[in-house]
Parts: structure tokens; sequence; C-alpha cells
């Protein structure tokens, strides 16, 4: 029996719950980083998902159980003057991954785009995740270049964690 994929609703405490699992499982992953999510995190998670306009999630469920999830967020691309959906996060649980669970979240991410008239799908991984990047690659993703110049870079600024 294949995963259901399906548009989370963070009203629901079953998948305010599963979001969290599946987000913690992601986190205490080394590729996450290796620390579970903290108290503060776990506390302020759902309700600033919800309070952010753009917020689209996809979960995963198999025989009742949150088995991954995609979390992205509705952007613009001023270069064309459309709406953009840009995957934050893509986390499948330890033994189901390389299975399929995250190429059906993807397709359900790109499914939801076209229909929002997005005219493409962005996301960031790191350059030493090579099962990401193999899925990735697969789906349709490429390093992002502008005429003549070398892939665009991904940079952040740390502002410093609340208390």
């Amino acid at each position: 029996m294949p995963v259901e994929i399906r548009l989370s609703d963070l009203n629901s405490a079953a998948d305010a719950a599963a979001v969290i699992a599946v987000l913690d499982s992601y986190a205490s992953d080394p590729r996450g980083g290796s620390e579970p999510l903290s108290a503060q995190v776990r506390d302020r998670l759902i309700p600033g998902l919800k309070s952010h306009p753009t917020t689209r999630i996809w979960l995963a469920w198999d025989a009742g159980q949150a088995v991954g999830l995609c979390v992205g967020f509705l952007g613009f691309s001023t270069f064309q003057a459309r709406p953009l959906l840009n995957i934050h996060d893509l986390a499948v649980v330890p033994g189901r991954r390389g299975g399929g669970v995250g190429r059906a979240l993807l397709s359900a991410a790109e499914s939801h785009a076209r229909q929002a008239g997005c005219c493409k799908l962005t996301l960031e991984v790191l350059d030493d995740n090579h099962p990401a990047r193999g899925l990735y690659e697969r789906f349709g993703f490429r390093d992002v270049k502008h005429g003549d110049s070398g892939p665009m870079r991904f940079l952040s600024k740390n502002l410093g964690n609340l208390t």
C-alpha cells in the first residue's frame, strides 16, 4: 500500500504532532545537526508556522504513522513576476528513506505549485548530502546559473537566538 500524501492541517493535533515528530527525527539525524529540537523550538514551531501566511506542509502517512514531510513557503520571483515555492524542509524518517516517500512528497509540492501558478520550485541542500542531491537531481532540480556566471550560492546571516 503506497503512502498517503496530504496537505497538513496545523489546527489538527495529530498533524501538528506529526510535523514536530518528523522534524525532530530529522534534526536528531547527523544531516540535521544531530541535536533534537529544543523545548523552545517545539513550543514555537506550530504557532509560528500557522501565523506565516505562505506556509504549506505536506505529510506522508503510512498505516496512521507520519513517515515524512515537506515544508514549503510561497515566495515571489521578481524576474518572472510569478509566485514560486521554496521547499524549506524535506524529511523522511529513518527506515523509510530510499523507498519513494521523498519523491511522493516532492510530487505533491510540485502539483500544488503548478496549480498555484508558480514559475519554479527552489530548495537548498548540503553539498555533501549525496542521497538528497541524487533525489533532487533525478526529480529535475539543477544548480541555478545566470548567463555565463557560476552556480548561485545560498547565503545566511545569523541574527541570534531568541530566548
